[in-house]
């Protein structure tokens, strides 16, 4: 429900966030299900179309500004998270979104990503992984797998990938999650668990591409068998999964996670999920449980911590400045110290 600026409560739909723009992604695309899903979340925020806005880099998922009938920008690439970073700070009042692909956020756009989630800027990044580039046509990823042959590594990729995971605990974000693109209910359940979130919440969204890496999700995304190989994280819970929660994880006593028969170890032995911890030593773990999606594979929160966040850092630092010396003087600022004039 949202106001229409004339004291009126109206209920906005799935509709409501459609643009007039043509959806111009590759027939088949796992992006289109993604979008659906956002659509029809937008109306659970309860707030107005124009106190959201979604920022992009370059690339296919860097389109989606386009067809959300919220505000928007298109930025360069890589530079979405530093986009959306300045606005999240100047607006704390609106409503952040950063879209990007895995070529896009941990290429050239790496370095910005993980400074914005050890700032722990209020924003939600969705990160649509397809382990390709698709824009430019087929060259390999940050997080395509080693050996992956393309059109740019005929011979085999010789680059070891990225874990987007493990990359976003590591950056200390505050809340890290993931998700797949054709499962709408588990998806919407993570954007909601997201919004409650404030902070950096990075949403790592495993994406079919089905021009250049067709398939590459299958152990996991496949309506039927991928559903043995989810994992499904839930809070305080034991994780259990596979046909009949018949398959377990534990930790050895190395530390190490492993996959087991609950009928083998009992369930006493299953490792209990916690996001909440602080020391996201075990979540580290559980991202580490499958480096590559080609068999169960950890779905879900992983994080999700409360610590300050950025902008209203800034905010207490702009009013213990307003207190020390009243306004600011720009001009006084500008001709302190030593100045020189130019003719």
């Amino acid at each position: 429900m949202t106001s229409n600026g004339n004291g009126q409560v109206i209920q906005l739909t799935k509709k409501d966030f459609e643009s007039d723009q043509q959806v111009r992604w590759c027939p088949g695309c796992g992006d289109y299900a993604i979008l659906a899903t956002v659509q029809s979340f937008m109306p659970e925020l309860g707030i107005p179309r124009e106190n959201i806005v979604f920022i992009s880099g370059i690339g296919c998922a860097a389109r989606f500004p386009y067809y959300m009938e919220t505000y928007g920008m298109h930025g360069i690439h890589g530079r979405a998270p530093a986009i959306a970073s300045g606005l999240a700070v100047a607006r704390p009042d609106l409503n952040v979104w950063v879209v990007s692909g895995d070529g896009d956020a941990l290429s050239i756009g790496g370095n910005h990503l993980i400074h914005a989630m050890r700032r722990n800027v209020n924003m939600t990044i969705l990160m649509f992984n397809n382990q390709i580039y698709g824009l430019t046509k087929g060259q390999y990823s940050p997080t395509s797998e080693l050996g992956k042959v393309t059109k740019s590594t005929p011979f085999g990729s010789a680059d070891y990938p990225f874990n987007p995971i493990s990359l976003a605990l590591g950056a200390e974000a505050s809340f890290v999650a993931r998700t797949i693109d054709n499962d709408r209910a588990h998806f919407t359940e993570i954007l909601r668990k997201a919004v409650a979130h404030k902070g950096t919440k990075f949403i790592e969204v495993y994406q079919n591409c089905n021009i250049f890496n067709d398939g590459a999700f299958d152990a996991v995304r496949d309506p039927r068998s991928g559903r043995e190989n989810r994992i499904y994280l839930e809070d305080k819970k034991p994780i259990r999964f596979g046909k009949d929660e018949s398959k377990g994880v534990i930790m050895d006593s190395d530390a190490q996670l492993k996959i087991v028969d609950v009928e083998e170890v009992g369930e006493a032995r299953l490792l209990v999920h916690d996001e909440n911890a602080v020391i996201p030593g075990r979540a580290f773990a559980l991202s580490r449980l499958s480096h590559s999606p080609t068999g169960p594979v950890p779905l879900g929160i992983f994080r999700s911590v409360e610590r300050p966040v950025y902008e209203d850092l800034v905010e207490q630092q702009i009013a213990q400045a307003k207190e020390r010396g009243g306004p600011g003087d720009l001009a006084k600022l500008l001709r302190q110290g030593e100045t020189w004039e130019v003719s």
